[in-house]
């Protein structure tokens, strides 16, 4: 999906992921090492994701530590962020809200006092307000995310917004992905989303699966390495001051997704209508992004899903050596 005249203005430049073994930091830093790039990656996690970046174990909540790792950086992507199962999320709000609110303020900043090139921040899904399906341009400031931790990705949005308005700064895109899955996904049973949930219970063996709800709610499954190239085109095309949507651009039901998962794996589900199935539609419309960036996202859910279990299988413990805020008890005394 990448031009290699895109690709190649990386080559041999500076480039700082934050975030880099994350579900989509790990695939940017892929295409960005293919590219030549010298990349750094700053992380809380213990786990190696391509030998030929630099791993830096690193706290982006400290101000001090960001001016020091931005400072002679060609180009930031600055992906690090805290996901998690609604019920988490909700049930957590401080150590979710909190660390998120810190490291965007921080990173953002350091990038501009440094005079970064060109930066792009990877907001949420979780900034819109609820609705069916999610338009840039329908996006009211006055409405309430759909989550709390929604709130900290509108105000990295709004630092963003203000660098504009005050100092007219265009160098800092934004997107905002919806549901991704993929290799490197957070699959730890206790706060996973919806696809490694899904596949972590089919591997311990639940027989049947039993799945709240009827199956009939749809979301929008992008997978990462689609929303990987969306994120350098946003990084090189920019989005105009404003924010584009990186999705697969079409939902599946839930039911679809468990029929996807049952055609390369073999087990038993039930749906369990009595138990709610959640919000009926979310759908990301990726019209900005494929006329704005020439986002086009390609890989299929089945396809997608088969990739996301194969490194599931041989990598069934790397949540272990990950940063998880939801059992660190620092987290939970701010």
């Amino acid at each position: 999906m990448i031009d290699d005249k895109i690709l190649a203005q990386f080559s041999g430049k500076g480039v700082l992921v934050t975030g880099g073994t994350g579900l989509i930091g790990r695939q940017v830093v892929e295409l960005l090492c293919d590219a030549g790039a010298k990349v750094q990656i700053i992380s809380l996690d213990r786990v190696v994701v391509d030998a030929r970046a630099e791993h830096i174990h690193g706290d982006l909540t400290s101000f001090d530590y960001c001016k020091s790792a931005v400072t002679g950086q060609d180009f930031v992507f600055h992906l690090a962020g805290i996901k998690a199962s609604a019920a988490i999320s909700e049930s957590r709000l401080a150590s979710h809200f909190i660390p998120t609110l810190m490291m965007n303020t921080n990173v953002l900043e350091a990038c501009r006092l440094a005079g970064v090139k060109k930066v792009v921040y990877t907001s949420s899904i979780g900034a819109y307000a609820n609705t069916d399906i999610f338009r840039e341009e329908e996006y009211r400031l006055d409405t309430i995310p759909m989550d709390f931790a929604g709130w900290a990705k509108r105000m990295a949005e709004l630092q963003i917004h203000a660098y504009k308005v005050q100092h007219g700064m265009e160098n800092f895109a934004v997107v905002r992905p919806c549901n991704v899955y993929g290799p490197g996904d957070n699959f730890d049973p206790d706060n996973a989303m919806v696809v490694p949930a899904l596949m972590g219970r089919i591997h311990r063996g639940e027989n049947p699966m039993v799945i709240w709800g009827d199956g009939s709610a749809v979301r929008d499954f992008a997978y990462s390495r689609d929303v990987a190239e969306g994120v350098i085109l946003a990084l090189h095309h920019g989005t105009r001051g404003t924010f584009v949507n990186l999705g697969n651009g079409r939902g599946h039901t839930i039911r679809e997704l468990v029929e996807a998962l049952c055609s390369f794996l073999h087990f038993e589900y039930r749906f369990d209508a009595s138990k709610p199935s959640g919000f009926p539609i979310r759908i990301m419309d990726t019209a900005r992004a494929k006329e704005w960036i020439g986002y086009q996202p390609t890989t299929s859910l089945q396809e997608g899903l088969q990739k996301t279990w194969e490194w599931f299988i041989n990598n069934q413990d790397e949540h272990l050596h990950k940063k998880n805020y939801f059992r660190d008890p620092k987290n939970d005394a701010r």
